[in-house]
């Protein structure tokens, strides 16, 4: 590799890591025995269900932009070293890294050069290069350019496994300040592009099974928290309104990095909110897979989320009215709710209770977290009732049991199971 290339390396990967929309792979793409790579159980510099770590490279293709978006550090008016890869150098990257072991996928997005057009093509040329040139079967991750023509977009997603496009604000208003040349419009556009192709095709597939693929593993969006002043409500009700139109995979949540001086943002050198971060992700978690509403953990009486204990935890201790629930009697919804006890923990009780009533050393052998349950919870051997106990007690009681479980110097946060 020459030292310019590796500059770019460096440069364009640095840029990238700002993005944090990427994840495991949906997809089955599948190696016929004539080509390179596989898209496998997952992708990305995350954790996959069975626990793997997997990788993958996540570059730009250029951090030249024309835009001047004030949250961004690849902004027009930044003065920062600028490059751009050739494709062919994007291909030939993917394709040695691939198959050293270094990677087992591509997520690759771009500032915009030029135009929108312009940018987007460049990137089309590169995943049907490595699709079709190199026979590469591997994940790929394409960003979406916002403002690119409806045919690129689509035709990009024949060839690419996830595509995303960034939201960026939560709101158009918070957008419109720091980023006047952008608007949700855009993101809308493209986002609707991807799902009517995408139901399109699946319907195709139902009658011609040589119908292609398309965007397999779906597409998902980034939204940035803390740079501008939305409430945790108005992130949750955006995040929602676009997992229900667009059927989004996932929507991601950026902490906000202060990188200018900005009087409209945050201060350089202020820690980027990252326990509002993970309360955002935990919320969207009991949204999709715990039944909750928006309104049942974020309403005008509490517009913005508790970072001491999570949204589940926060919502109990709310409605001591719903508690206790008997975990031998409690339909499978209300075992749900209970703080302690996560989806698989919930089946289990579900399954197990059929069988005889189910005790407290029960309860802990299928994994739920005991000392945090057994406040909201009947058990065949319980010793007392949540209506016994001020929820303020309940709260400090777990407040202090999480933070003796850590070392000093950690923090004590609790998770929702």
């Amino acid at each position: 590799m020459s030292d310019r290339l590796k500059e770019k390396l460096q440069i364009l990967a640095d840029a990238a890591k700002y993005d944090v929309s990427c994840a495991s792979s949906g997809s089955d793409r599948k190696n016929t025995g004539k080509g390179i790579g596989d898209t496998g159980s997952g992708i990305c510099h995350s954790y996959t269900e069975d626990g793997r770590c997997v990788s993958l490279l996540k570059i730009l293709l250029t951090n030249h932009c024309i835009y001047d978006c004030a949250f961004c550090v690849s902004r027009s008016s930044n003065d920062i070293k600028r490059a751009a890869f050739t494709v062919d150098e994007v291909v030939a990257l993917t394709m040695n890294f691939y198959r050293r072991n270094y990677i087992e996928g591509l997520f690759l997005s771009s500032g915009i050069f030029k135009n929108a057009d312009y940018t987007m093509e460049r990137m089309l040329r590169i995943v049907k290069k490595l699709r079709l040139e190199e026979n590469y079967n591997g994940y790929i991750h394409l960003k979406t350019i916002p403002g690119a023509s409806p045919e690129m977009v689509t035709e990009a997603g024949l060839y690419a496994d996830r595509m995303s496009i960034n939201l960026e604000m939560p709101t158009e208003s918070g957008l419109k300040m720091l980023a006047p040349e952008k608007s949700h419009e855009e993101v809308k556009r493209e986002l609707g592009i991807i799902r009517n192709k995408s139901v399109e095709l699946a319907d195709e597939r139902k009658m011609i099974k040589s119908a292609p693929a398309f965007v397999p593993a779906g597409q998902s969006t980034q939204i940035v928290v803390g740079a501008t002043p939305e409430t945790d409500m108005e992130v949750m009700h955006a995040a929602d309104y676009f997992y229900k139109t667009y059927s989004l995979k996932r929507v991601y949540y950026s902490g906000y990095i202060p990188i200018s001086h900005d009087a409209r943002m945050p201060v350089m050198g202020s820690a980027p909110p990252v326990v509002r971060e993970n309360r955002l992700y935990q919320t969207d978690w009991l949204m999709r897979f715990y039944a909750f509403e928006i309104r049942e953990l974020l309403n005008n009486d509490h517009p913005n989320l508790d970072p001491e204990i999570d949204p589940k935890l926060s919502w109990a201790l709310r409605n001591p009215g719903f508690f206790p629930v008997d975990i031998n009697s409690a339909p499978y919804e209300s075992i749900l709710r209970v703080p302690g006890i996560g989806v698989y923990s919930a089946k289990k009780i579900a399954a197990a209770r059929r069988f005889g009533k189910l005790h407290a050393w029960q309860l802990k052998k299928m994994g739920i977290a005991f000392n945090r349950a057994r406040h909201f919870i009947r058990y065949a051997d319980s010793p007392i009732q949540l209506n016994e106990k001020d929820p303020a007690v309940i709260r400090q009681t777990i407040l202090e049991q999480s933070v003796s479980k850590f070392r000093p110097g950690q923090s004590g946060q609790l998770t929702l199971f």
